[in-house]
């Protein structure tokens, strides 16, 4: 046998979605990895449905583009996998989202579509990954993500007893 065909049979199982990913129902945007490079990049799908929440109690004739803030969370969550395939977090860590720039959205998806997020590392810096990439509908380009940044923190500073106030400005009075 050859070392490329062994190599196909020795390489690790794709992960599942939920084993990666604590989303569930209905935040879950991603239901399968197609192609996974570990500290590289991913190849992760969704079917876009109309059973999805967000189509729940439309008007017959509204439009049923799929929302733009959902097709980038969702190829966030491929982005999450990638990085939790490749290293997950240490106990005690949380996976946390952190900026989003130049997202740019060619075509509109509809129900019936199956977009395929083609995420790549582009840096990675300590507890901070850079990603980029597309998400495409067949042959067409739907979106295109210039840098996705995802930090790990530890969970215990994510919480507190205390209520969170904004900060002191011109719409509030500095209190003591």
């Amino acid at each position: 046998m050859s070392a490329a065909v062994q190599a196909v049979f020795d390489a690790p199982p794709l992960p599942r979605v939920t084993d990666l990913l604590p989303h569930r129902y209905p935040m879950l945007l991603v239901d399968r990895v197609e192609e996974l490079v570990r500290g590289t990049s991913i190849r992760a799908v969704k079917a876009i449905t109309l059973n999805e929440p967000w189509y729940e109690g439309l008007a017959a004739d509204a439009p049923l583009d799929y929302p733009p803030a959902l097709l980038i969370e969702s190829w966030g969550q491929s982005a999450g996998l990638l990085a939790s395939a490749t290293a997950p977090a240490p106990d005690g860590q949380v996976m946390l989202f952190g900026s989003v720039a130049d997202a740019q959205f060619h075509l509109p998806v509809l129900p019936g579509d199956v977009i395929e997020h083609r995420v790549r590392v582009s840096r990675s810096l300590g507890d901070s990954v850079i990603f980029e990439g597309s998400s495409h509908r067949g042959a067409d380009t739907v979106m295109t993500v210039s840098r996705m940044v995802m930090a790990f923190r530890p969970g215990e500073v994510l919480t507190t007893d205390e209520p969170v106030r904004p900060p002191a400005g011109r719409d509030r009075e500095a209190t003591a």
